[in-house]
């Protein structure tokens, strides 16, 4: 590569340090830290002296103390009167509201009066009061004060997500992450009760929430990256499904289920699904047992079933349907007859150090891939490239080669050699690249083109960006941004 940086390219380094694969699914929001910041200066004080307290949530309360707000008086009157007993209730349905609004300044909500959540319903008044003190209190000012805590929040689950998507795609046969359009999001809060860890789904966006907490909770974002990918085929399938109903009248008997649960067969066949997964994965059949008494009904047939989807070669989409078809009603109300449901939650065993299973390890490339990352962000670009040419080099894993080539790119593209960053870009194209990879290389060769005034193909590649299922949010923003100034040149 040729080592000279040239000044047409500025704007497009602002984007190579942004973008790195898989980043923007592990993120804190601003709606939220605004949320849970006037939730706090209004008298939530849950574990507030906690030793797991991120110390970020007392510094916001102090520094917001000594500002002119005006509006919190009308804010603490209106959490008064949506006092909820118990302290996770009370947070719950403040995060069910900073996931249906829109973004600062205006905290609008973005959904239909249908499809807002029945827990928000009575909550809809705290938008404008909400924009009023994210102004007053001059919000963005103090978010951005706070991000260096935030990524060190962020910092201990980057590796141990990344594995854990891995390693269930790789066991799932699952080549994308989840269906056409969704989205699997974690957000963390340091000004939440230290603890909390709560999922929603909302149309197409399955967000997770974690607050303070002295460990990093990989295997619970495992567990609900599992649902995230596993409920939509309940849905799909749910016709078939429905015909074995009749087997939920067991799960009525178990007293840890949940009502959701006992209620939602659709649901319930997900939950044993998820956890006979985990078993398989994490090589643990003794928790299949825990599982089914603990009421999740279908654990021990899914764990079976999984033996024989280990052996053939379709992914988990394909599978599935003749899975669930293949439940025996006689078989399994056989089975469940005799079961005693627990009455109360086992004490768990300590855990079991086991060979891990080769059918779910992953590929030594994405380690290389993973180290190529880590520096490239330091920047040390020599040892970075050498790592990114060894993926690129390597013939067997097509989605890894495109990684490879998409790093070499962002090299070139920091050194400021366009004319290898180019054909790397295209060549990335041309193999089996992750979404967001995907996105991002259309939108580096479109910023490319606009370069030397290239508007036909800048505004071909900036269409394409559009249309990537999966493409991470900040590329179609940088893809419609760059549709904009095409057209104006």
């Amino acid at each position: 590569m040729n080592r000279f940086v040239l000044p047409a390219i500025s704007a497009i380094l602002l984007l190579v340090r942004a973008a790195p694969a898989q980043q923007e699914q592990l993120d804190a929001s601003p709606t939220l830290f605004t949320v849970m910041a006037a939730l706090n200066m209004a008298g939530y004080d849950a574990d507030l002296d906690s030793p797991n307290n991120s110390p970020l949530r007392k510094e916001v309360r102090a520094e917001l103390a000594k500002r002119n707000i005006p509006s919190l008086g009308a804010i603490k009157e209106f959490v008064a009167k949506h006092r909820r007993s118990g302290d996770t209730s009370e947070l719950s349905q403040y995060i069910s509201f900073a996931l249906t609004v829109g973004p600062p300044p205006d905290f609008a909500i973005r959904l239909r009066d249908v499809d807002i959540p029945p827990e928000v319903v009575a909550l809809r008044e705290l938008s404008p009061l909400l924009a009023a003190f994210y102004k007053e209190a001059n919000i963005a000012e103090l978010y951005q004060r706070a991000q260096p805590a935030i990524d060190q929040m962020i910092e201990p689950y980057h590796q141990g997500v990344l594995e854990a998507v891995l390693q269930v795609n790789a066991y799932l046969r699952q080549d994308a992450s989840g269906f056409k359009g969704r989205r699997f999001q974690v957000f963390f809060e340091a000004l939440a009760q230290p603890g909390q860890m709560q999922t929603r789904s909302y149309g197409n966006f399955y967000t997770v929430v974690i607050g303070p907490s002295p460990r990093a909770r990989i295997t619970e974002v495992r567990h609900a990256y599992l649902y995230y990918l596993l409920d939509p085929l309940a849905t799909r399938y749910q016709e078939i499904l429905m015909r074995k109903k009749p087997l939920a009248d067991h799960a009525l008997r178990a007293k840890l289920l949940g009502d959701a649960y006992q209620h939602d067969f659709l649901l319930l066949a997900t939950g044993s699904l998820v956890r006979a997964v985990e078993a398989r994965i994490d090589r643990t059949p003794d928790t299949v047992k825990q599982s089914l008494h603990e009421g999740y009904i279908l654990t021990p047939y899914f764990y079976e079933a999984l033996a024989a989807f280990e052996k053939q070669e379709a992914s988990m989409v394909l599978y599935y349907s003749s899975m669930v078809q293949a439940i025996d009603l006689l078989k399994e109300d056989k089975r469940l007859m005799p079961v005693d449901f627990a009455a109360e939650t086992p004490a768990k065993p300590a855990p079991t150090v086991v060979a891990p299973d080769p059918k779910t390890v992953v590929p030594p490339i994405y380690e290389t891939l993973n180290k190529a990352e880590e520096l490239f962000k330091q920047p040390d670009y020599d040892a970075a490239e050498k790592m990114f040419q060894e993926a690129a080099n390597q013939t067997a894993n097509k989605r890894a080669q495109a990684a490879g080539y998409y790093g070499l790119a962002r090299i070139a593209l920091a050194l400021g050699e366009v004319d290898d960053a180019e054909p790397f870009l295209e060549t990335v194209l041309t193999l089996d690249p992750e979404a967001q990879i995907k996105g991002w290389a259309l939108v580096y060769l479109g910023k490319l083109r606009l370069e030397v005034n290239d508007r036909e193909r800048a505004t071909r590649y900036f269409q394409d960006a559009l249309q990537v299922d999966g493409a991470s949010e900040a590329a179609r923003k940088e893809a419609q941004a760059g549709l904009q100034k095409s057209s104006k040149q």
